[in-house]
């Protein structure tokens, strides 16, 4: 594996519709149970909105219009990672896929963490 980046995985956009792409087939696999159903709800809700927020950050009318939804993505990345690792341990078999794409929410999470971050410096 070479350390050379493309342009995709730099384009916060792809990822994180790729990310909810993700996110929606994982789900499909899940069993139907009075457990699995409202975290499958709430995961979907979260992940997807990730890239939602983005999009809208993307074309923000102002910077503190653009900062307020790169910290919903901020918070529903966090968020997604709480109903993953809440998946993971409701379904054993999943464990694997879920930790995987809890990894990518993770590093997603921090990334809008970082932007946040730079935002708010900017501001002082």
């Amino acid at each position: 594996m070479t350390n050379v980046r493309t342009k995709t995985e730099y384009d916060l956009e792809e990822r994180t519709a790729s990310f909810g792409e993700a996110v929606l087939e994982f789900v499909k696999r899940l069993p139907r149970s009075p457990i699995n159903d409202p975290l499958m709800g709430q995961l979907v809700r979260s992940a997807t909105s990730i890239g939602a927020n983005y999009c809208e950050a993307d074309d923000s009318v102002s910077k503190k219009d653009f900062r307020n939804k790169i910290g919903i993505c901020r918070k529903e990345s966090r968020e997604t990672k709480h109903w993953l690792r809440m998946i993971g341990v409701a379904n054993d078999l999943t464990k694997p896929e879920a930790r995987k794409l809890w990894l990518e929410a993770k590093e997603l999470n921090l990334i809008f963490s970082k932007i946040f971050r730079n935002c708010v410096e900017a501001r002082a």
